[in-house]
């Protein structure tokens, strides 16, 4: 039996004697091509070595495991409460989760600072932007707005906040695929065309906490065609000492458990939340996005 031999996408059968000649060779098998990722695909730099310099202070294993209990024991009040809640109005709905938020952050051993630098302080409406350092950074955000989160689909299976974040009502995102992003938007255009709020991490993904990303400006063109205020928050993890630590990032290759895991055992940490006044649109998503992006970095 002779061998096929393709060239150029046509199939030629050589001479015997040329196949006698030639010199065999292993076979490679083809290799699955990796669908490549779009020029505007959000990345961060940050990864473990982010970690290498943080000095954690770390709980003892009694704290621990009293953490964990008080964890499971306030999922389970949410999902025993969490249906009476859904008829209720709206502003009852809004405390309950804002409660909800402060409860779970507590029973992992995370404290609260607030500092709201608006003019009237009180609950944040309109689109609310904010630096990504963790999936607890829903949780953070929740305690000054419940609002819809525009977030990766697989958020809602994220061990704290699944529960939580199915009751606020999660936006999902592909950030792998172009295509979808218009309708995403439009879906946040009509959410706070019905005076909900809707809260978006225009970095695309996660950083340590040190370092930034850039705000992109897609979901910024959402407040202007809802015509809606702009609410720019700066969210930060500190130690005991007041300085940043990397211990409730979500970066590099953690898990989700990775995550909970470094904050149940870390003492101290607190989740400084600065609201800063609302940013009216304007016709350029660009420049908007760029005002609240030096407004967080400040």
């Amino acid at each position: 039996m002779t061998a096929a031999i393709a060239t150029d996408g046509f199939v030629s059968t050589p001479a015997p004697a040329a196949l006698a000649a030639a010199p065999s060779r292993p076979t490679v098998l083809p290799v699955p091509s990796i669908p490549a990722r779009h020029a505007w695909y959000p990345e961060s730099v940050c990864g473990t070595g982010c970690r290498q310099s943080d000095d954690v202070d770390i709980a003892g294993g009694l704290r621990v495991v009293v953490r964990t209990v008080g964890l499971a024991a306030v999922v389970l009040v949410l999902v025993l409460t969490g249906p009476l809640v859904v008829m209720a109005p709206r502003m009852i709905r809004r405390r309950y989760l804002g409660r909800a938020a402060r409860g779970l952050l507590s029973a992992i051993g995370v404290a609260i600072s607030v500092d709201d630098r608006r003019p009237f302080a009180g609950t944040a409406r309109g689109l609310i932007v904010a630096n990504h350092i963790s999936y607890l950074d829903i949780l953070a955000l929740a305690v000054v707005s419940p609002a819809h989160f525009v977030a990766k689909s697989d958020v809602a299976t994220m061990p704290v906040i699944s529960a939580l974040a199915r009751r606020l009502g999660v936006i999902t995102i592909d950030r792998a695929s172009l295509r979808g992003l218009p309708a995403t938007v439009q879906s946040a255009v009509s959410h706070l065309h019905r005076d909900t709020s809707v809260a978006v991490f225009p970095e695309g993904t996660t950083w340590c906490g040190r370092e930034a990303g850039r705000f992109r400006p897609a979901f910024f063109q959402a407040a202007i065609d809802a015509g809606v205020p702009v609410t720019p928050v700066r969210l930060r993890f500190v130690g005991e000492d007041g300085s940043a630590t990397t211990a409730a990032s979500f970066i590099g290759d953690d898990t989700p458990l990775d995550t909970l895991r470094r904050v149940l055992r870390a003492r101290g940490i607190t989740v400084e939340i600065r609201v800063h006044e609302m940013q009216l649109p304007d016709t350029d998503r660009r420049s908007l996005a760029a005002r609240c992006e030096r407004l967080v970095a400040a």
